[in-house]
């Protein structure tokens, strides 16, 4: 979910629109931990996405194993 969607509790508009102070805040919140694309993967869970397409790469290439 990207934060365009989320909608601010305390004014009921979507948080990406900042009209109430709670809604700048956590906008500034999300975008200071890089949500912005909706992405937000730590290393490890690069790391295991890549150890993942490999392995599935290998799988694909040699299906006799």
């Amino acid at each position: 979910m990207t934060y365009d969607r989320l909608v601010c509790a305390n004014c009921a508009s979507p948080v990406s629109e900042g009209r109430c102070p709670v809604c700048r805040a956590n906008r500034q919140r999300l975008q200071q931990e890089g949500f912005l694309n909706g992405v937000s993967l730590s290393p490890v869970m690069l790391i295991a996405l890549l150890v993942a397409l490999i392995a599935a790469v290998v799988l694909l290439a040699h299906p006799g194993i």
